[in-house]
């Protein structure tokens, strides 16, 4: 037998078994519930008198604030094994994906621990999310410039 194979039996074994439609029903009502958040922090902001644009702002910013001080705290892993995937809507799991590496770091001191490890599982995301964004852009000027666009 492969040491895959026996592994695989082994963490198959070992693994939590889940109920499918209970993971899905948590994952829509927590991913639920921060889109409601989202929204309600939205009407907060318009009812402060701010612009639409400046609230468009403010609430990915919010959102990522919240979700990197509830990474810190501890608070956010839990909601996390609760709500699934859907607590890990892009904002909220790119945050929490940004502060996790650095926390586990933080013995190390603030460069080789929290400055080298910051970036570590979102700093993929950054570069190929850059570079497609950059070959995007190229080729949308070149249809231009070619009268195709």
């Amino acid at each position: 037998m492969k040491k895959s194979t026996a592994y695989a039996k082994y963490a198959e074994g070992r693994a939590k078994k889940s109920s499918l439609l209970a993971d899905t029903a948590r994952a829509f009502l927590v991913g639920g519930a921060v889109c409601a958040f989202a929204e309600g922090l939205s009407l907060l902001y318009s009812s402060l008198g701010l612009p639409s644009e400046q609230g468009k702002i403010l609430v990915p910013v919010t959102l990522i604030f919240l979700t990197a001080l509830l990474t810190g705290i501890g608070i956010f892993d839990r909601l996390a094994r609760f709500g699934g995937a859907g607590v890990l809507v892009p904002i909220t799991g790119f945050a929490n994906a940004v502060v996790s590496p650095a926390i586990d770091g933080r013995d190390e001191g603030l460069v080789l621990g929290l400055g080298s490890r910051l970036f570590v599982i979102a700093g993929p995301v950054i570069l190929y999310g850059s570079a497609a964004s950059a070959l995007w852009g190229v080729i949308l000027f070149l249809l231009t410039r070619l009268g195709l666009r």
